[in-house]
């Protein structure tokens, strides 16, 4: 397996991707109600300082770096997170939040689109769906799509958690590609 870390401008990256492991696995897990009494606003205060403004800040050293992929990233992922916890609990209709959910899903859309290594690509893409689902879910006032969305958050949380832990860990973070024309071949 091939062990090509690839971790952006470095420490910056590590933080980013815990920060948004650890808000992303937190928020996720209180939609799935996998955990007795812990819901999605349990995680309001994680999401708040972890996820909004550690992430924001990860975001601007990342452009300090010059790693402009990276701070767009954490930033406006910062923001989202940041506006998520000062608005729980407000009176909102179930539109109003699934609209706030389906344009931050077009952000974590345009991240996946952005390119970037396999672990990134793969958080903001199930960060993506999480978010469209947990959208319709809103809108269609349902429970059980919910608790879907809630658990591609968790495996967008695990995967950029181990993203994350392998750059520390020096892990691997590729698939192996399997080489042209060395398919499986049928027994005639």
């Amino acid at each position: 397996m091939d062990n090509d870390v690839s971790a952006g401008s470095g420490t910056t990256t590590v933080v980013g991707r815990l920060a948004l492991g650890i808000t992303l696995l937190a928020f996720g897990l209180g939609y799935t109600d996998v955990i007795n009494g812990v819901s999605a606003a349990d995680a309001v205060s994680l999401a708040h300082y972890v996820g909004g403004v550690a992430l924001f800040v990860a975001g601007l050293l990342a452009f300090r770096d010059g790693d402009s992929v990276n701070g767009t990233a954490y930033s406006a992922l910062g923001a989202l997170w940041f506006t998520w916890a000062v608005t729980a609990g407000a009176a909102m209709s179930a539109n109003a939040a699934g609209l706030f959910l389906l344009l931050f899903a077009l952000v974590a859309l345009s991240l996946t689109l952005a390119g970037g290594d396999q672990l990134t690509q793969g958080t903001y893409g199930l960060f993506f769906v999480s978010l469209v689902l947990l959208a319709i879910a809103q809108f269609a006032t349902s429970g059980s799509l919910a608790k879907v969305g809630g658990w591609f958050a968790v495996a967008a949380g695990a995967v950029a958690w181990y993203a994350a832990t392998a750059a520390l860990a020096h892990w691997p973070t590729v698939l192996p590609r399997r080489a042209a024309g060395r398919g499986v071949t049928a027994a005639g």
